[in-house]
C-alpha cells in the first residue's frame, strides 16, 4: 500500500475502486474510483478512470482506455486499444490562456448495452449509446448512437448489416 492505494510492479489500485466477485485482473492495470462487475476480464495495459462502470462477464482486453463517464453494461467486448472520449471539444487552456480544469468542462457519458463487441482499434466519441448486442468493427470511429444488433465500419462508422443476419 502506498498511500492506501494498492501499488506494486504491476497494478495501481485505488481503494475506492469497487471489484465484484471473482474479478481476473491482468498486470500493468491502472484502476482508480471506477467499478467493474462480477466475473469480468481485464487484459494488461488497460485504464479505467473514475465514475466509470463495467458490467459483469465483460471481457476488456489489453491496451484499452475506458474514460470518466463510460458505462458498458453486462456481457460486453471490447477488444484491444479501444479508446473512448468523454470530452468532444477537449481543450487544454480555457479563452484567457489559463490551464482549465475539471471545473471548465462536463463529462459526457457513453454507455455500451449489454452484449455489444467493439473491435480492436476502435474510437469511440463520447455521448453515444452502443446498442444491445451491436458489433463495431475494428478501427471504426463511432461519432453517432450504434443501433441495437447494428454492425458497423468504417470512418466515420456507418451501419453495414445487423449481427442476426449471419452470413454461412
Amino acid at each position: 500500500m502506498n498511500n492506501g492505494t494498492a501499488v506494486n510492479d504491476y497494478v495501481c489500485i485505488t481503494p475506492n475502486v469497487k471489484l465484484g466477485k471473482d474479478v481476473k485482473l491482468s498486470k500493468f492495470i491502472n484502476l482508480y474510483g471506477c467499478e467493474i462487475g462480477d466475473e469480468t476480464k481485464i487484459g494488461a495495459f488497460v485504464e479505467i478512470q473514475k465514475n466509470a462502470k463495467v458490467g459483469a462477464r465483460c471481457k476488456i482486453s489489453s491496451h484499452t482506455f475506458i474514460c470518466e463517464g463510460v458505462i458498458i453494461e453486462d456481457e460486453v467486448f471490447i477488444g484491444h486499444g479501444v479508446m473512448f472520449t468523454n470530452d468532444r471539444y477537449p481543450r487544454a487552456t480555457n479563452p484567457d490562456g489559463s490551464s482549465q480544469s475539471e471545473e471548465d468542462w462536463k463529462v459526457e457519458a457513453t454507455r455500451v448495452k449489454r452484449t455489444a463487441s467493439i473491435g480492436s482499434n476502435a474510437t469511440i466519441i463520447s455521448g453515444v449509446t452502443i446498442g444491445e448486442g451491436a458489433l463495431v468493427g475494428a478501427g471504426a470511429v463511432v461519432t453517432d448512437d450504434v443501433p441495437d444488433y447494428a454492425i458497423v465500419l468504417g470512418v466515420p462508422a456507418r451501419v453495414a448489416g445487423d449481427v442476426r443476419e449471419k452470413k454461412k
